[in-house]
């Protein structure tokens, strides 16, 4: 009787890593379906896409922790239309992109960054646009090199707090509990969180696909405890200082990013244009991409 309850507890202790392993991983047979190209990195293969006009000023999309390049969808059709070349890509650990290895912390995104810059972008600056973690992103690289950046667009910027869970607390601060708890109540939180949300069926598909997918689930985490577990009050100033034009769109209703911090940034840039969407939550991608794309138009009157 003993020993079957050892069993369990170990069964239980075990099942999150073991279901990881099962997962399917992603390999050059799932990439051959990627919408777009692969630049190899120094780190790993990153899946990349580009839209919009040829020789139009080159605007860099960077999603958040959990959503792939796609996330951008709506987005990128009236940001074509001003006359932007995008560029989306999948981080590390997401989307068709290699299950790269070491701490996902700033430096690990923005080496990213700057190696697909440096290969397939090399000369000229850029404007970058991220979304809730890729907001960090695009700070952190846009105070590292500053001379490559034009413009900076934050959507829901991460990297001033967030509002975090129980569960993304225990994830975040506790070793090996954490990962037991992201493995298995987290994908199941995520999936539940994606059915529910406001995006189309096709998008929640693709969403919750993403969970079945092997590394994945650590990239969440190392996220979580690198990159989300610090803020950048630095980095902002350093924006300010190189007088990069900023700006940030916020949702009231967002119960992941509060809107308060939106004083948060205008105290250490005080020059950042900010707009704030009075009906609007965290999925400002789905559901306000024409708020998104009028507003990065309001930075400047000399993109084109």
């Amino acid at each position: 009787m003993i020993w079957a309850g050892i069993a369990l507890v170990a069964l239980i202790a075990l099942a999150p890593f073991l279901l990881e392993a099962w997962r399917v991983q992603m390999d050059t047979t799932l990439q051959a379906d990627a919408p777009g190209q692969f630049a190899m990195l120094e780190g790993g293969g990153t899946h990349y896409r580009w839209d919009g006009p040829e020789g139009g000023p080159v605007l860099v999309l960077i999603h958040g922790q959990s959503s792939p390049n796609y996330i951008f969808d709506d987005v990128v059709p009236g940001l074509n239309q001003l006359g932007f070349r995008t560029l989306r890509y999948d981080l590390w650990g997401r989307g068709f992109s290699d299950r790269a290895p070491g701490d996902q912390d700033e430096d690990y995104f923005c080496a990213q960054l700057k190696d697909l810059l440096d290969q397939v972008q090399p000369r000229g600056r850029v404007s970058l646009m991220g979304f809730s973690m890729g907001a960090m992103i695009a700070t952190g690289f846009a105070a590292k090199y500053a001379d490559r950046v034009e413009h900076l667009g934050l959507i829901a910027p991460a990297g001033m707090g967030h509002n975090a869970d129980l569960l993304l607390r225990i994830t975040r601060d506790v070793p090996y509990l954490g990962d037991w708890a992201c493995r298995w109540l987290g994908a199941w939180q995520l999936r539940t969180g994606i059915a529910l949300g406001p995006c189309s069926a096709e998008m929640k598909a693709r969403l919750i696909h993403e969970t079945t997918l092997r590394g994945y689930m650590p990239a969440l985490t190392s996220s979580l405890r690198h990159t989300l577990a610090e803020t950048q009050e630095a980095e902002h100033l350093r924006v300010g200082r190189a007088a990069i034009p900023v700006m940030a769109v916020w949702g009231a209703q967002d119960q992941v990013i509060p809107v308060a911090l939106a004083d948060k940034l205008k105290a250490l840039n005080p020059e950042a244009l900010q707009i704030i969407v009075p009906d609007a939550d965290h999925a400002l991608p789905h559901t306000h991409p024409d708020v998104i794309v009028d507003s990065f138009a309001k930075l400047s009157d000399d993109f084109i």
